[in-house]
Parts: C-alpha cells; sequence; structure tokens
C-alpha cells in the first residue's frame, strides 16, 4: 500500500535559531512542522504548520468544536487502554482530518490496533516519536504504518537520518571527468557485505576526500569468472570516507557488522541498509581522479573488474576499462572541515 509519509518535526531550538533551523529543514525535505505559526514570525517559509492555533495549517482542537474553514482538523489523544483506542476510533469517524496518537510503554500493539481499526477511515495518523529509530519503526508498524510522525529534536543531523529511513533523502549527483588513473602497489581494501539486496545501478559513496565521493557500484552484475554478489560493495581503501545515514562521514576502516550505511542510485536516491560483514584484505591498488564544477577528488580502490563506477547514462564501467576523459556519477560539493565525521562548516581545510 503506497501513502505518502510525513516527518512533522518539531524543533526543539530557541527563538533566535529557529531562523536558522526552518531553511534547513526545508532543504532536507520536511513539509511539515508541529509548531505555533506565532514563534514563526517573520521568517519566510514554505513550511506547513500542525499547532492547536486556528493560524495553523492543521489545526489540533481541544474539544469538538467547529471547523475552521480551509483547514484540516484533528484531535490528540493518549493512550493508555482499548477503550482509549475505541475513543480515537468514534471521535474520528465524525469526520477528523488526523488524529495525534501518544502511547508511553506499550508502543507497538496500540498502533497496531488503530492503525487497523482506522487505516480504512480517512482520517490520519500522526503518531510522537522520540529517536529517529522509533521513526523507523512508526513507519512499519504492520507494513502499512502510520502517516505521519511528530519527531521532536534540534540536531539537523536526527532529521538527515530519519529522512533516509523514509526513504526520500536525495543527493545532488553530478557527471565528473576522469583526470588520472595510476597502479600504486598494494593496499588494504574493505569490501562491505550488507544485509541487503542492492540493485543494478546502486552503490555507496567512496572517496579520498569528504566533499568528493564517487558512486562504487555492487557487485550483482558479476562476469565471466565471478558469480553476481548482490550484497557486496568493495568499496575502497581503508583511509577512504563514505557517508552515513545521519551525515556524517566514517572511515571504510570503522565500518563493521551492525554499521548501518547508505546506498544510492545515479540520481542520487538513497536508502539505509545494515552491515552484515566487512572484510580488510591485502589488494593491488588503483589511484583515481576525477574534476568537476573546479573541485578535485579522487578514490584508491582494488585494482580489479568487478570493481565498477557508474556513468552518467547509467551504464557501469570497471575501474580497469577506465580511460581519461570517461564521465561517471559523483556526489561533490565546496570543502568544509569535519571534526569525528560531523561537518564544521567554519573550518578551513585543504585536501589532497
Amino acid at each position: 500500500m503506497n501513502k505518502v509519509r510525513e516527518l512533522i518535526v518539531s524543533p526543539k531550538v530557541s527563538q533566535t535559531q529557529l531562523a536558522k533551523f526552518l531553511p534547513q529543514l526545508e532543504e532536507e525535505g520536511v513539509k511539515i512542522v508541529y509548531i505555533d505559526p506565532k514563534k514563526i514570525g517573520k521568517t519566510k517559509t514554505k513550511l506547513k504548520t500542525v499547532f492547536s492555533s486556528s493560524a495553523s495549517d492543521y489545526v489540533v482542537l481541544e474539544k469538538e468544536g467547529t471547523k475552521p474553514k480551509g483547514k484540516k482538523i484533528g484531535r490528540k489523544f493518549q493512550i493508555l487502554s482499548n477503550s482509549d483506542i475505541e475513543d480515537v476510533l468514534t471521535i474520528a469517524k465524525k469526520g477528523l482530518d488526523f488524529v495525534i496518537i501518544e502511547v508511553k510503554d506499550w508502543k507497538i500493539i496500540p498502533l497496531e490496533n488503530i492503525i487497523a481499526k482506522l487505516h480504512k477511515v480517512h482520517t490520519k495518523i500522526f503518531a510522537i516519536s522520540r529517536t529517529p529509530e522509533e521513526v523507523r519503526k512508526m513507519f512499519s508498524i504492520l507494513e502499512i504504518g502510520v502517516d505521519g510522525v511528530i519527531f521532536s529534536t534540534s540536531s539537523i543531523n536526527e532529521v538527515r537520518e530519519v529522512m533516509v529511513y523514509l526513504g526520500t533523502k536525495s543527493f545532488d549527483m553530478k557527471p565528473a571527468k576522469i583526470t588520472e588513473i595510476k597502479e600504486v602497489g598494494d593496499g588494504e581494501r574493505v569490501c562491505v557485505d550488507t544485509a541487503s539486496m542492492l540493485h543494478k545501478g546502486e552503490g555507496m559513496l567512496i572517496g579520498n576526500r569528504s566533499n568528493f565521493l564517487f558512486l562504487v557500484h555492487n557487485e550483482s552484475v558479476g562476469s565471466s569468472f565471478t558469480s553476481p554478489r548482490p550484497f557486496r560493495v568493495n568499496a575502497g581503501a581503508v583511509h577512504c570516507y563514505t557517508l552515513s545515514p545521519d551525515g556524517t562521514t566514517k572511515y571504510l576502516s570503522e565500518v563493521e557488522t551492525g554499521s548501518e550505511v547508505m546506498i544510492l542510485n545515479s540520481k542520487g536516491k538513497a536508502r539505509r541498509v545494515t552491515v552484515g560483514r566487512s572484510k580488510i584484505e591485502r589488494r593491488p591498488m588503483l589511484m583515481i581522479k576525477a574534476t568537476v564544477g573546479g573541485e578535485i577528488g579522487g578514490i584508491i580502490a582494488q585494482d580489479a573488474e568487478t570493481i565498477r563506477f557508474v556513468k552518467s547514462n547509467g551504464q557501469l564501467v570497471s575501474v580497469t576499462h577506465l580511460k581519461k576523459g570517461d564521465i561517471i556519477m559523483v556526489h561533490a560539493k565546496p570543502a568544509t572541515g569535519r571534526h569525528f565525521g560531523m561537518e564544521v562548516s567554519d573550518e578551513y581545510i585543504l585536501e589532497k
């Protein structure tokens, strides 16, 4: 069942920080915030609001009353027993556009019951969540999930993490021109075996620099001499960066069983997967450099036919057949500093 799933962010930031935080939310694809419209003030935003104020786009009524013209109306419910669930159903049938559900100790079973009873009624279910992991759980209950999750946070990285959970996070992919290919002798490379099946066109973002990452394809294709490994990305050397679901970077040497990594396609559509195993082995290596928009980036990868990049037309090219002037897909942006993987926008950095 396809449904629009909304992350509704409740900003836990000060009034002065709000002017910066709201545009960041828009950039990440958030469309609705749980906030009093008065607090937004003169900040320009396309974000819709959920609140008890009649100025909100989604008006939370304290009790049954007249529906404000042109507004979506709903009620907030705290679920402590089965009788509370029956109250939700009874009141929702009277014409509520949405309900906000807050559950305490028992989270899954009450929501399962509410989803089962309300999914055929045209009333959206918004649940309250406190962690990114809870958000993912709320959206997957009964394989139908809730329509929206109200998530309180002051961290834009947590928002990014959740958007990847939802499969709605996208990254700007650019065509880059290969400028140099060079054998650099032996080194340790990392094979990342995921606990998910990967599809043709998908891979991991890998690179020597955190702001210039190559789309390294998975091994779902195989060759005349190797069977497909549709769960594997032969990612690159141990020092290379990969981008994590929360927007931080990790060295490939840090990826291990239970880690979560991002898988992207050539259009930049991202999803997160769990690592089942990480293998570090010594192999002959290649250094590959490329350029786009004035930025130069590189990667050190195993010198083998099964390591492939993705061209701008979606076709795959093995590193062993790569030539100067070839165009491949990368994620590149102006350089920023990082501290323990977290972006530091005001720090000077030069990586070579």
